[in-house]
């Protein structure tokens, strides 16, 4: 397994974090500042980004849980993949972001399978047949 890189940058007072987050084909550079929680998807708003309530709850979900949602501001590059992938790889990113950050949240962030990369991909296709399960239509004659 690849050794992540994962930047941490302290001055005075703000914290400076970089984190890698992934999920199906998609991938997520995350980089937390010391903040108000503005959040930034690939130089536009996260609302924007992610229109969808249920997907935007599912990114939140290591802030919420965590009570860090006004600490930080966050900026996120994301490419690869569709919505649901890339928004996984956010959440997988800020997760690994936040541990960084403070290495108590640790159990909390474990315990609610935040930190662990998700690693359903896509099905081959099989040869002989239409795609990865499904069969031609069987004829008896």
């Amino acid at each position: 397994m690849a050794e992540e890189k994962i930047k941490v940058e302290n001055s005075n007072t703000t914290t400076n974090v970089l984190a890698t987050g992934r999920r199906k084909v998609a991938m997520a550079s995350v980089r937390l500042t010391s903040g108000s929680g503005k959040i930034i998807v690939n130089g536009r708003e996260f609302k924007d980004y992610f229109p969808m309530l249920t997907v935007r709850n599912y990114i939140l979900q290591p802030l919420n849980l965590t009570n860090t949602a006004e600490r930080f501001d966050i900026a996120a590059r994301v490419k690869g993949g569709g919505i649901v992938g890339q928004a996984g790889a956010m959440r997988h990113g800020l997760a690994r972001a936040l541990l960084v950050v403070d290495s108590s949240l640790r159990t909390v962030l474990k315990n609610s399978g935040f930190l662990t990369r998700d690693s359903r991909l896509k099905e081959r296709k099989k040869p002989g047949q239409p795609g990865a399960r499904k069969r031609f239509q069987f004829s008896k004659r």
